[in-house]
């Protein structure tokens, strides 16, 4: 498991609370690790190091929250944790009380860039949460400005498996952006429980936010910050994407532009693309950190890891992918293909759209082989041959295929095929 402690609350439709575009570095320090440097309670060196410590107790197989090894190691106190996170001491709840048609009922998460409240919408009867920008980043126009952008993208957005936006606005100096109440938790929080999830279940999830994100994605918008807290889990199984504040219109040139040569993204889901900061990041940027979530969901470790942002995203950039199915035996074949079809560091080779990752993902769930991530490999096998070398992806996404092939049937069928396949290429070649 990645060195991420639990978010601070589980019952948002807000996800990881990062409201306005954050950096590749952003994602450094847990929420609550945030708040207790942001009030000056312990410097970032010390967060850090208790962070050190909690990632060496989950390799020992012991799990703890940040806040309860903060206060085991004296680094804050019971009485200024509770203090920091009750809402009764909240100023900026206090404040918010006013907000005409909203009763502020608790703060149930805290990010480095916004806080969410539970609260009830008085005119509807109904509990909704409230994202709020603090007042630091309400004197910065490039955050306030990025704070509306999420609002208005979650508006033009109406699907069952994304967080529903309700409305936008500023009152006592405060911005607001009140969205759909998600009770239940992030993928984030149930991998810290369970640390794996079973491929069926995997499998459900995945499908839902790919539903997601092809609605976003024919509407224009790229998401760029799909991972585990960002995605909320309903009681009843229903899974939401959340967290628009790093979305994008795909044919926004201006800014496009303006984010030229910048990591925009969380580092351990983003793609070697949004890494280089490249201008024309597209949809397959998602495929890539859908396929890492998916990852991450199925083995219970991120796919990279790294003691810095920038460590961890060299080697999206550089370093081979361990194979998910070498990581865990029990995922079937064809789930390994399509992970590591969607994290094809050349975009090129990914996925061309997220309804062809969801076609595979479909037959994979159905007990069928994925026919798209294996085209793919073929595909990658016959430009290779023409080249007069194996293409590198192949080598080193598909390592070991013998092995894996003598324990299934069905692989060595597909193999087999591939081969007769290229045979009957090359005869024609010659023939001609």
């Amino acid at each position: 498991m990645a060195n991420e402690p639990k978010a601070v609350g589980n019952k948002t439709g807000a996800g990881s609370g990062s409201a306005a575009g954050q950096r590749s570095g952003a994602g450094a320090h847990s929420s609550i690790g945030r708040m207790v440097i942001d009030a000056r309670l312990a410097t970032s060196e010390e967060v850090q190091a208790v962070l050190v410590k909690q990632k060496k107790l989950r390799e020992e197989g012991k799990d703890a929250t940040l806040s309860e090894l903060l206060v085991k190691y004296g680094i804050v106190t019971a009485t200024q944790l509770k203090r920091l996170m009750n809402p009764a001491d909240d100023s900026v709840s206090q404040s918010l009380q006013q907000i005409p048609g909203f009763q502020i009922m608790q703060r149930i998460g805290a990010g480095a860039m916004a806080s969410v409240y539970k609260a009830k919408q008085l005119s509807l009867d109904r509990i909704v949460a409230i994202k709020i920008l603090p007042k630091r980043l309400s004197e910065d126009p490039e955050f306030v400005a990025r704070f509306y952008k999420e609002g208005r993208a979650a508006a033009k957005l109406n699907h069952n498996n994304i967080v529903q936006a309700i409305d936008v606005g500023e009152y006592a100096g405060y911005h607001y952006f009140v969205m759909e109440f998600v009770d239940g938790k992030t993928v984030y929080d149930i991998l810290a429980e369970r640390r794996v999830y079973l491929e069926k279940d995997a499998l459900a999830v995945t499908i839902q936010i790919a539903r997601a994100l092809e609605h976003a994605h024919a509407r224009g918008f790229i998401h760029r910050d799909v991972k585990p807290k960002n995605i909320m889990i309903t009681r009843d199984g229903n899974a939401k994407l959340a967290d628009m504040g790093l979305a994008r219109e795909a044919g926004d040139e201006a800014a496009a532009e303006a984010e030229k040569g910048r990591a925009y993204g969380t580092p351990y889901y983003i793609s070697p693309e949004q890494v280089r900061g490249v201008k024309d990041v597209d949809f397959r940027a998602d495929i890539y950190s859908l396929g890492a979530t998916l990852y991450h969901m199925i083995t219970g470790r991120v796919p990279f890891d790294g003691t810095t942002p920038g460590q961890i995203m060299q080697k999206h950039l550089k370093e081979p992918l361990v194979p998910p199915d070498h990581l865990n035996t029990n995922i079937s074949t064809g789930l390994g293909e399509v992970v590591e079809r969607a994290m094809a560091k050349d975009r090129n080779k990914r996925y061309a759209s997220t309804t062809d990752m969801l076609q595979d993902l479909e037959r994979v769930a159905r007990g069928e082989a994925p026919l798209q991530a294996r085209e793919g490999v073929a595909d990658s096998l016959l430009k290779g041959l023409g080249a007069g070398e194996v293409d590198e992806t192949y080598e080193t996404g598909r390592a070991d295929g013998a092995a894996r092939a003598s324990s299934n049937p069905a692989l060595i069928a597909a193999v087999i095929a591939e081969g007769v396949l290229i045979l009957i290429l090359v005869i024609a070649l010659i023939v001609k």
